[in-house]
């Protein structure tokens, strides 16, 4: 990343203009990944725009991009302590029919037992 996109992106005061700089440059910043998803989680103070980052790579290419959306997740479960957020994550990284299978995501995956548990504490 050269200096002129890092200076631009140390004015993110929320995550957007670095979420921006992703969807943008999607194609071009492989390498660069981890660290605008680490610059992303240290500015975003709700979670809002890691939860739109994950959702934006997982529809783009999910297994490429699986260490960045589960980085992603996590930060924002951990952020969204309104969960205004997190709960778009369950059908759009899950699939539209995850309540049928709630018993095995959660067994299988941390993050989605975390959503799930901090959006249903009593189950459904």
């Amino acid at each position: 990343m050269d200096s002129a996109v890092k200076k631009h992106l140390a004015s993110d005061s929320d995550g957007l203009l670095t979420y921006e700089y992703i969807a943008n440059n999607i194609n071009r910043i492989t390498d660069e990944m981890p660290e605008l998803i680490a610059h992303m989680i240290t500015c975003d103070p709700n979670g809002q725009f890691c939860v739109s980052a994950a959702r934006f790579l997982n529809a783009i290419d999910p297994a490429t991009h699986a260490t960045s959306i589960q980085t992603l997740v996590a930060a924002a479960i951990d952020k969204d302590r309104e969960r205004a957020y997190i709960g778009y994550l369950l059908p759009d990284l899950w699939g539209t029919d995850y309540a049928d299978n709630i018993e095995t995501l959660c067994a299988n995956d941390s993050n989605f037992r975390r959503i799930y548990k901090r959006l249903h504490p009593t189950g459904i």
